[in-house]
């Protein structure tokens, strides 16, 4: 029992740092949003930022200013198992703006800057034997991203930028309904640095070719654990995983443009958890690197804008050590929107992504989770996006 009560305290607390490796929004502005993040050598406004700052360097001279709200609905996760084993997470909508802007040019050089949440998830469970793992956790992270792009020749250039990630985390639960007299409640908190690259070359006048690099961010929250009432601080470093993305678009007649992105995605120095300040033991995550494939279609026609993608994601989280607070699963996304010019200087839009996650499976033995263990499978979950953006250029 006492090994029982230990691992359920463990997963429960883990899982407000979980979220930051495994859960993230890549589209962050209108125009990645409806081209499911297939929005890397073909960038074209003050998102361009934070997308690929590279690519300021080519473009006009002028400056750039965009804004949108996103609300991000994530429906239900089902558990099934057996009664009473089986059970049913919350809806949840939340509600995640972003800014970008892009200054004149200064000789070859140029500056922006961007503000996102990249990555963020709220999940609740109320029934019994899943509240003893995760009765309810929210992270949200907001990063600030300045960048400058400097023209090397006319059709090359690089860029480079700060990232100044903020997190926070709450996550509870209550194995008091199972027969456990367990209860955590955590919260935490950080300010972090990184650094983001970026290349861009345009080898004709309708062809692009780019790379870019997040970096690994560690991540070390730090905060208050109550466990059963008894209070105690609490530290944890888990890492935000670098990302590499390369990209290359073409365009035909100035009206149609296509754009392949493959991202990697090192999820992999996520190999252990272990809590500072607590009597919890470490345990093992082992999470994979991932490939993610998007392919996005832009078409221009007089004063309207169309968008449409396509993506394939893998997930990092091995069956070993998947949990109630992130059931995660590879997924397919779905993703269309629209601009338009109104005059101009201003423009406006809409866009829709569906993130289509995989049922799993869950062999018996394989997970040592104490209901996990029994298999079972988890099916729903994935996300509905909804975007509305606003762009200023003068």
């Amino acid at each position: 029992m006492k090994t029982i009560v230990k691992g359920l305290a463990l997963s429960a607390v883990a899982s407000s740092i979980v979220v930051a490796g495994g859960y993230k929004i890549p589209e962050q502005s209108l125009n990645s949003m409806a081209l499911g993040a297939a929005y890397v050598a073909h960038t074209s406004g003050a998102d361009t930022a934070y997308f690929n700052p590279a690519n300021m360097a080519f473009m006009e001279d002028k400056q750039y200013v965009e804004g949108g709200l996103t609300l991000a609905h994530l429906p239900k996760n089902d558990y099934v198992l057996m009664d009473p084993y089986s059970g049913h997470t919350e809806k949840e909508n939340i509600v995640i703006p972003n800014a970008h802007y892009v200054a004149n040019a200064i000789g070859d050089f140029r500056w922006g800057v961007s503000l996102t949440a990249p990555g963020g998830l709220t999940k609740r469970w109320n029934t019994p034997f899943q509240k003893a793992f995760a009765e309810e956790f929210t992270l949200k992270i907001v990063e600030l991203s300045p960048s400058v792009s400097y023209k090397i020749m006319d059709n090359l250039s690089v860029g480079a930028g700060i990232r100044l990630v903020y997190s926070e985390g709450v996550v509870k639960n209550d194995a008091t309904g199972i027969g456990m007299p367990l209860k955590v409640d955590m919260e935490g908190d950080t300010v972090e640095f990184g650094y983001n690259l970026a290349i861009a070359y345009r080898p004709t006048s309708d062809i692009s070719i780019a790379a870019t690099y997040r970096s690994n961010v560690d991540l070390n929250e730090e905060g208050t654990a109550t466990i059963n009432g008894h209070p105690m601080d609490a530290s944890v470093e888990v890492p935000l995983p670098a990302a590499l993305n390369i990209a290359v678009s073409k365009t035909w007649n100035d009206t149609f443009t296509l754009e392949a992105v493959y991202e990697r995605t090192y999820w992999s120095t996520y190999e252990t958890l272990q809590f500072a300040g607590t009597p919890l033991p470490l345990t093992p995550k082992n999470w994979e690197d991932t490939n993610t494939f998007r392919i996005g279609a832009t078409m221009v026609m007089d004063k309207i804008t169309m968008m449409m993608g396509f993506a394939i994601d893998e997930t990092p989280v091995p069956l070993e050590t998947l949990g109630f607070e992130l059931p995660d699963s590879d997924a397919k996304i779905f993703s269309m929107g629209f601009r338009y010019q109104q005059n101009e200087n201003l423009s406006w839009g809409a866009a829709l992504l569906l993130d289509s996650k995989d049922s799993i499976s869950m062999p018996r033995g394989v997970n040592p989770n104490p209901v996990l263990v029994n298999g079972g499978s988890f099916n729903g979950g994935g996300a509905i996006l909804t975007t509305l953006g606003v762009a200023y250029e003068f």
